[in-house]
């Protein structure tokens, strides 16, 4: 479980802190760490340091298992996703953090263990930040679904383009936005679920038949989600070939899914304001 860490070393630009919340990997509640942070082309990085321990801190642990993380950062929160560097990057990303915070350099010399360097990527998107209703609000969740999917889809291929040089399994990049995509996948559905579309149904019983094929079609995604999920248990031996024909079963079903949804409820939900109103 992870513990609130000392502060690592004063960095070069910006405000030298940010916080960044996990979710616990084993506890499941929320978890706050202050941490240095370093801009490097553009990119956010913090490092697993811990002062040179020889363990991972119980952050690093947790973000492996819930990539999904909240940064709050000069006074604006936001999600991102937490992506280690692996290799050659990982090096360029860790010189790039000493020359702005040399600090780093002695953690380093303390341990032999290579410490992580992790970028946090806040994914773009093409709906906008602020909504009004609910309409809009099931729409930019879908938005965000969908520019997931297709950053997988697109580190898968450039796996594939470079398979000699990247060995047999998957890259850790990978294996983090596919896990990020995956378990906020599974929370929108669980939401829909449990809380959408019986409030929806209430009102609307000529939607039964959509509410049905709905739920059939979240079993379906939910299967490939866990096929997808279970071949990233080990990115070391996880079979690329097999990882990539799941990964365009699934974008095909759910990008279908995804278009039925929104063809017969934003219509519905376009009326409904978002927050919602409290009585």
């Amino acid at each position: 479980m992870p513990t609130l860490s000392q502060p690592s070393p004063a960095l070069s630009e910006g405000p030298g802190l940010l916080r960044l919340t996990t979710t616990g990997a084993r506890s499941g509640r929320p978890h706050t760490v202050p941490l240095g942070y370093v801009r490097h082309a553009g990119q956010l990085l913090v490092v697993a340091s811990d002062r040179g321990s020889d363990r991972h801190p119980g952050w690093y642990h947790d973000l492996l298992a819930r990539p999904v993380v909240t940064v709050a950062l000069d006074g604006d929160t936001f999600q991102a996703v937490a992506v280690p560097a692996q290799g050659a990057r990982r090096a360029e990303l860790f010189a790039a953090v000493v020359r702005a915070a040399p600090g780093y350099a002695g953690h380093q010399a303390r341990t032999t263990r290579a410490l992580p360097v992790v970028v946090l990527d806040r994914p773009a998107t093409a709906a906008p930040e602020t909504v009004t209703t609910l309409a809009g609000k099931l729409l930019q969740v879908h938005t965000w679904l969908r520019d997931q999917l297709r950053h997988v889809r697109a580190e898968t291929e450039a796996h594939f383009a470079a398979s000699t040089a990247a060995g047999p399994g998957l890259g850790l990049q990978i294996r983090q936005h596919c896990l990020a995509f995956c378990q906020s996948l599974e929370f929108h559905h669980d939401s829909e679920a449990g809380h959408l579309f019986p409030g929806i149904a209430r009102w609307h019983p000529e939607l039964a038949d959509v509410f049905e094929r709905l739920r059939g079609e979240h079993v379906a995604v939910g299967r490939i989600q866990d096929a997808l999920v279970a071949l990233l248990d080990d990115i070391t031996t996880a079979d690329p070939e097999v990882f990539r024909a799941e990964l365009e079963r699934m974008t095909k079903e759910l990008t279908a899914h995804l278009d039925y949804e929104e063809e017969h409820l934003l219509p519905v939900l376009a009326g409904v304001p978002w927050p919602p109103v409290r009585p």
